[in-house]
């Protein structure tokens, strides 16, 4: 089905060719048609489907013929688990509605009082949508000055990510200052008992429903484990990065560990290894993320080292490989790890590292997905690693537990400031599928990048 299909105006499908899209992705296919009717929705589909796409562009077609937003007043509002993810949506709305005249502006934390002020202007003045962290959209709710009363459409993305993180109360309490009378669109990767009973919570009664791909890597991942112990980590990465073809075959490496210690123990251990990296996590301040992410998309490093705060909400084009140095936390993130590769039909690599203590937590990832991972031989030099019996009783083992564990779950992300004006900007020319479905040549939506507080750069592609 093409964009053209879906009855968008010109003014849109102008923006949708400039950037090469042209067809629509399946959940894009499914959801746009119930949006334009105004039903409420609850859509279960993973990272690089394209839903990103799917919310925003029946809202931005009809926002274009309204001209809503411009007597402080918010026509649109998207909620978000991040700030990496609030402002890839927001420079989504900046592409698509170049043309058609809609206004944005995403609300994160992690700025100064003068992002803060800026901020508090940019919602004083209004704009058609506003995407938004929790913690820092209630920030402003409470001094008085933001005006949700007309909104007409509202947004929880990565809505399990967001219960995961504790957000359940600040969303219900920014819910409870909305109008009754509005459309909820609900869209979730994953969706266990209590996404579906917060759904209940918000949507009118018998809501549409869609489940894509639900918990299924990409086709194109080619997925590996090496069993081994702690101590052979360090010596297994540099072995894959820095041995025999190393960074010439996998030129865009994301390594994704548990906690926000060892981002800073790999990043090191690399660099004393003369491996360029550069590292993301909650410790780092907004401007600190915003350049490491920059430096990775304009390939001037080629190894990005990251807690699971950058397993959703970022979307770099030909990842080629995927390290999870430790088993994730809870068995649907690995799915979010993995999917930062083989994007858009094309194809990447992911190798996880599974220690004795990883074994039973590694075999739940497994019937999660329904497949059964390749055990890799250890490099010679590293020696032997454990055997691979999963199920077998050892100090610290243990599958998952409802809710998972572990990872970078904690609020250091919640709230936040973004520090800009909402006025139009031009869409970035892509000649790149986005995405991850087959047989097409589009897709919006994946996951986000970071910006700048000061000035955004014009073009922070791959050069």
């Amino acid at each position: 089905m093409t964009f053209r299909d879906l009855g968008f105006n010109e003014q849109l499908i102008e923006g949708l060719e400039y950037m090469n899209f042209v067809e629509a992705t399946p959940i894009q296919a499914q959801a746009i048609p119930i949006i334009q009717e105004g039903k409420d929705l609850i859509a279960c589909a993973q990272t690089g489907t394209g839903k990103t796409g799917a919310f925003l562009l029946p809202l931005i077609n009809k926002l274009s013929e309204r001209k809503a937003g411009t007597d402080g007043n918010v026509d649109v509002l998207i909620i978000v688990p991040t700030r990496e993810l609030a402002l890839q949506i927001d420079q989504q709305v900046e592409a698509f509605g170049y043309f058609s005249g809609v206004s944005s502006i995403p609300i994160y934390g992690g700025g100064d009082n003068n992002s803060y002020q800026q901020q508090k202007k940019a919602l004083v003045k209004g704009a058609d949508i506003i995407i938004a962290t929790p913690g820092r959209l209630l920030s402003h709710l409470n001094l008085g000055y933001v005006k949700l009363e007309n909104v007409k459409h509202f947004i929880l993305d990565e809505a399990d990510r967001m219960m995961d993180m504790g957000f359940f109360d600040d969303i219900m309490t920014v819910v409870n200052k909305l109008p009754k009378s509005r459309q909820t669109l609900f869209f979730s990767a994953t969706m266990p008992p209590n996404i579906r009973k917060l759904s209940q919570k918000l949507l009118k009664d018998n809501p549409e429903q869609i489940n894509i791909a639900l918990s299924k890597p990409a086709a194109g991942v080619t997925q590996g484990a090496f069993m081994c112990y702690k101590s052979q980590k360090v010596a297994l990465a540099v072995s894959i990065l820095a041995g025999k073809d190393g960074l010439e075959k996998y030129p865009s490496v994301i390594i994704f560990t548990g906690t926000k210690k060892k981002v800073s123990e790999i990043h090191q251990s690399l660099s004393r290894k003369k491996i360029k990296s550069e590292m993301i996590s909650s410790d780092l301040d907004q401007k600190e993320r915003e350049a490491a992410l920059i430096k990775f998309k304009n390939r001037d490093i080629q190894v990005l080292v990251a807690t699971d705060i950058l397993a959703r909400g970022i979307d770099i084009k030909e990842i080629s490989l995927v390290i999870n140095y430790d088993v994730p936390g809870d068995a649907e993130d690995y799915v979010h790890r993995i999917g930062r590769t083989a994007r858009a039909d094309t194809k990447g690599t992911a190798y996880t590292f599974i220690t004795e203590d990883d074994q039973d937590k590694f075999f739940s990832i497994e019937k999660l997905i329904e497949a059964t991972i390749d055990k890799l031989p250890l490099p010679k030099e590293i020696g032997e690693g454990p055997e691979y019996k999963p199920g077998t009783r050892r100090r610290g083992g243990g599958g998952y537990r409802r809710g998972g564990g572990g990872g970078n779950r904690n609020r250091n992300n919640r709230g936040g400031g973004g520090n800009r004006n909402h006025k139009s900007r031009g869409p970035r020319k892509n000649n790149n599928n986005r995405g991850s479905s087959s047989n097409r040549n589009s897709n919006q939506g994946g996951s986000g990048q970071g910006g700048s507080d000061k000035k955004r750069p014009t073009d922070n592609r791959p050069k």
